[in-house]
């Protein structure tokens, strides 16, 4: 196995998490048109609350266990590296077990909760069965988790990072083959059809586990399993309050963040409700912005996520050396990298609002205007990510649980209010729900950064300084784009057919021109280093172009 440095480790997990990402959105297609609306219903009920079950199991597992791994290892405590896996898969045993029979045994009692004396759909049998065939998926995924963990903490991304498109992908092709062979081949239930579907989360994980497991195994005396080692003088006690101390924050910020978005959605009906929109199109206007415009907005933020893979550990490493110079260059690489990456996509991707909905949602009137605005949240999202993170890395616990609930609080006490402003001003009301989300997301930035700023040796002018740069390209994109569109307007009956084309046409002018503006401004250098590049112009070019050492900023 071959360890990945922080560049590195960042583009294999941000290239696994867009592939994962991406094909969990394309999959959808095929698959409702397999199982009609009630299955989709019923797809739904079932996901979502294997979701709760299993983020109760597994969340914040990977990332302690990342950051455990990579403490011990730093500081030459090999024992406690591996007893902390041990322990680990300990406490993931317990609560897997717990929810799978609390999901197993109850299954028929949740249903009634998601549904209670709703008729004329589906029934709690149909909810039950579905409930238990996706069950056996929670005694999987969190073991993988935590290998995925451990390998992470020893800044092995690629294989955790293909574990992850290994299990998407086998999870979707039972997805999709059981499902047509149950409904369409064999001519049974709807929710049959489903259950079997739905297993596959359980099928893929099981493949991916197999496959992560035999690499570990492999190469067991590379992370010092299977050998003897002596005892360090940590006790038990003291990693499993670790662990639990580095999950816990997690757990808090997946409940703050499901809690506001459910206060999102509600506020968004009832402001809309009293703003004169009609029932169905309040409901619309909610789904879209909480829901299916932050499906797409996933793809951005993908980026992020696969950056704090490989953040995590660097950043633990240099912090328990006391190496603030370090910590200070890679806070600032991270946030150079997301920044780079998202600003033009999600700017182009606001550009092409229109073509963009409808080639996954179908023509709509209201959806690419929701989508126009709220595609730009995704930049502040993925800053507020990569900040989270490393206040996390480096123990600011108190500080995250402020920026949480500061931010998120900020965001539902401004959405009813931005909303009626932006009626009275003559901008879509659904627009103050949004203000109202990039608010929370600079007032949480602002909180972590402060809090970084006041270490030693941590300072983020060479990032505003790059960033300013980043600005003026991605400005000079999107004015190029709007030449080009008065030559090339879009047809808003197109199909989704024309759809692809026109994206794939301004994607690749819009991309053809940022990174030349990048190149000619030495950013592409300067943020991601000329031994990474020239790796990637090797694989591409096949070894006949290659760019000059300096890193020096123009």
């Amino acid at each position: 196995m071959k360890k990945s440095t922080f560049v590195e480790g960042t583009i294999i997990a941000t290239l696994a998490i867009v592939f994962t990402k991406v094909l969990g959105m394309l999959y959808v297609i095929p698959f409702y048109a397999i199982i009609g609306a009630s299955g989709s219903a019923l797809y739904s009920y079932a996901y979502n609350i294997y979701v709760i079950f299993l983020n109760i199991s597994s969340a914040g597992i990977p990332v302690a266990m990342s950051k455990l791994v990579s403490e011990y290892d730093t500081k030459g405590m090999k024992e406690a590296k591996v007893r902390s896996l041990k322990l680990g898969i300990l406490i993931i045993s317990i609560i897997s077990i717990l929810c799978f029979l609390l999901m197993m045994f109850f299954a028929e009692e949740i249903a009634q909760i998601i549904i209670g004396d709703l008729s004329g759909g589906n029934t709690i049998k149909d909810i039950a069965l579905v409930l238990r065939a996706v069950s056996f998926a929670v005694l999987i995924i969190p073991f993988l988790s935590v290998a995925r963990g451990y390998l992470q903490g020893h800044k092995f991304i690629a294989i955790s990072s293909f574990s992850q498109m290994l299990e998407q992908v086998m999870r979707i092709i039972v997805i999709l083959a059981g499902s047509f062979i149950t409904i369409k081949l064999l001519k049974k239930s709807v929710s049959l059809g489903v259950a079997v579907a739905i297993s596959g989360a359980f099928i893929g994980g099981l493949i991916a586990i197999f496959y992560i497991f035999k690499k570990i195994f492999d190469n067991k005396k590379e992370l010092d399993l299977g050998i003897t080692l002596k005892k360090d003088s940590i006790s038990n006690k003291a990693i499993l309050k670790k662990i639990l101390t580095y999950a816990v924050p997690f757990i808090i910020i997946n409940v703050t963040v499901n809690f506001f978005n459910i206060i999102d959605m509600t506020f968004i009906v009832r402001t809309l409700g009293k703003l004169g929109f009609t029932g169905r199109e309040a409901e619309f206007v909610s789904s879209a912005m909480t829901t299916w415009g932050y499906k797409l907005n996933m793809i951005v933020n993908a980026i992020a996520t696969g950056l704090t893979v490989s953040l995590i550990p660097n950043i633990v490493s240099a912090y328990t050396l006391k190496k603030n110079a370090e910590v200070n260059k890679i806070l600032n690489k991270a946030f150079q990298i997301v920044l780079f990456i998202s600003m033009p996509a999600a700017i182009g991707l606001s550009f092409l609002a229109e073509p963009v909905w409808t080639l996954f949602y179908g023509p709509s009137t209201l959806g690419p205007v929701i989508f126009k605005l709220s595609i730009l949240t995704s930049i502040l999202c993925n800053v507020y990510l990569i900040a989270i993170q490393s206040a996390q890395s480096i123990n600011e616990y108190k500080t995250v649980y402020k920026a949480v609930i500061f931010g998120f609080s900020m965001n539902a006490i401004f959405d009813v209010p931005f909303m009626y402003l932006c009626h009275k001003v003559g901008l879509p009301a659904f627009y103050g729900a949004t203000f109202a989300t990039i608010l929370g997301y600079i007032v949480a930035i602002a909180i972590v950064i402060r809090k970084l700023k006041k270490m030693k040796e941590i300072r983020f002018k060479q990032t505003l300084r790059r960033s300013i740069k980043l600005i003026l390209c991605v400005i000079i994109m999107v004015l190029s784009l709007s030449l080009l569109k008065m030559i090339f307007p879009y047809n808003g009956s197109a199909s989704r057919v024309w759809a692809t084309i026109y994206i794939g046409i301004y994607a690749l002018v819009g991309g053809l021109i940022y990174f030349f503006l990048t190149y000619r401004l030495n950013l592409i250098k300067t943020i991601f280093g000329p031994k990474m590049i020239n790796k990637l112009l090797n694989k591409i070019t096949f070894g006949k172009v290659k760019i000059k050492g300096d890193t020096s900023e123009s």
